[in-house]
């Protein structure tokens, strides 16, 4: 098994995570988890261009700074994005996963 299988394996074992896609420079889905490919599509394009915007934000305010996180919670989920040169890497998880609802 790759080092890329193995780590997505450890990220999906983490209680609360729905999906995780991974996604190249252009914002087309490499690897998904979701079994809905609209859904894989979907996180793809709008997260990829957050990013890019989160990106230049940070940039703008220091042009020696860089993005390397994004965290973004709903009251449904939460979606964690880390952005590589090449790739981004996006988890998306329910935050009440370790609550007794």
């Amino acid at each position: 098994m790759s080092e890329v299988e193995e780590a997505l394996n450890r990220i999906r074992t983490h209680k609360g995570v729905t999906g995780i896609v991974i996604v190249n420079a252009e914002g087309l889905p490499i690897r998904s988890t979701f079994e809905a490919t609209q859904k894989t599509k979907q996180y793809s394009a709008l997260i990829s261009q957050l990013a890019a915007k989160a990106r230049s934000l940070v940039r703008d305010l220091d042009p020696t700074n860089d993005l390397t996180f994004l965290r973004i919670r709903s009251k449904k989920h939460e979606i964690m994005v880390a952005p590589d040169r090449e790739y981004i890497l996006i988890v998306i998880q329910d935050p009440n996963a370790d609550q007794n609802i």
